[in-house]
């Protein structure tokens, strides 16, 4: 074997694995990387629509920066509808808890019946020595949780500043990375990323329409039976609910707990109907609707969803079913442009035969390879 075969295979074996390793060492960035393109692709009509239709062609930076104010506004509205309710009712919660304390300690209330008839007061009392013990060794977590918290916090700066420079520059990029292939090839790379930029705004639509559909539903159920909050419970359900197959039920195991504290009749109803509309989602819902705004078969939806979840968890739950939209529009544009070629060879069985005699398949039955001689070499089209 030539000794450049040997260094040009070892080179790229270790090409392969200083990628990889690159690859998980800054996964972080690479995943805020990813949800910044899909959220860049979904802003990026409209922005191209504030521009057209209100400012004209020099002034897509303020363009840009009007749609992000906006997005940036709405995010913080939300932000701000759950921090007040939580915020007052922790606050009044912790003017309790001294009372609530004392309560459950001498019996009392509640929580001290329900303690003293399980006999969990007395084993409180018993393994007080255990409990603070286990109390003092949640400081760990506790500031795992603070970084956790502020990664979080980090990670969603980057992600908005870069959504908006790639709405801002992403034409220019697109156009510079193009110009680099011949016209022909260059306008097939163009439409067919196109058509992904398509299949992620409708995936992005046909979810914030799923889950406004669980929304309004939850809020109904909860404003009929008198749970507090309701407004607050839906708007967090709804949230969840963005999340495939499994962001219903996050939601929904909140709902059910206010139902819960409510009454437990409330807190039935409340189960019985999550449980119906889950399976209505997963199984009508989410199917239909991706189907008609990604153009997916139903059972490519969920089979791309179990897919995304059991490979990446919540993040592939969210990224499967745009990801399989762009395979599948990837996927058609080759089918396209090689259907209708022949083969370079006909297709032969064990023997290096035709699958068929030379003569065809007999009677009424067209021959597999209608421009090849018997011998398979191509014949020129009539």
């Amino acid at each position: 074997m030539p000794v450049r075969t040997i260094l040009a295979t070892i080179g790229l074996v270790l090409t392969a694995t200083l990628a990889l390793y690159l690859m998980i060492e800054t996964r972080r960035v690479l995943t805020w990387m990813v949800i910044a393109v899909f959220f860049a692709v979904a802003l990026y009509p409209l922005a191209a629509w504030v521009q057209r239709r209100m400012l004209g062609d020099r002034w897509r930076a303020l363009a840009t920066f009007l749609v992000f104010l906006v997005v940036f506004l709405g995010l913080g509205g939300l932000v701000t509808a759950f921090a007040f309710p939580l915020v007052q009712e922790g606050t009044r919660f912790a003017g309790q808890l001294p009372d609530l304390i004392a309560e459950a300690r001498a019996g009392q209330g509640p929580v001290g019946r329900l303690l003293e008839r399980t006999n969990a007061l007395q084993w409180v009392q018993d393994n007080q020595d255990r409990i603070d013990t286990f109390v003092n060794g949640l400081t760990a977590p506790a500031a795992g949780v603070l970084r956790s918290v502020a990664t979080g916090i980090a990670g969603a700066v980057t992600v908005f500043v870069l959504a908006y420079l790639m709405v801002l520059e992403g034409p220019k990029v697109v156009d510079g990375a193009i110009s680099v292939f011949d016209p022909a090839t260059g306008e097939r790379i163009r439409r067919v990323g196109a058509d992904c930029a398509k299949s992620v705004t409708g995936y992005l639509t046909g979810n914030l329409l799923i889950s406004l559909i669980c929304g309004v539903l939850t809020y109904v159920v909860l404003l009929v039976l008198g749970v507090p909050f309701a407004g607050l419970i839906a708007l967090f359900v709804g949230l969840a609910d963005l999340v495939p197959l499994v962001g219903a039920t996050l939601g929904g195991a909140v709902a059910v707990l206010a139902g819960f504290l409510h009454s437990v009749t409330a807190g039935i109803v409340v189960l019985v109907f999550f449980v119906l509309y889950q399976q209505v989602e997963n199984h009508l819902l989410q199917p239909v609707i991706f189907a008609r705004t990604v153009k997916l078969n139903p059972l490519t939806v969920i089979i791309a969803i179990l897919l995304g979840v059991e490979l990446l968890g919540v993040l592939g739950a969210l990224l499967a079913i745009p990801v399989a939209s762009m395979v599948q529009v990837v996927l058609r544009d080759v089918w396209d442009h090689r259907r209708g070629r022949l083969k370079d060879e006909p297709t032969v069985g064990e023997e290096r035969r035709p699958a068929v005699p030379a003569g065809g398949g007999g009677e009424g039955v067209p021959t597999p390879f209608p421009h090849r001689r018997a011998d398979g070499s191509p014949t020129t089209p009539s």
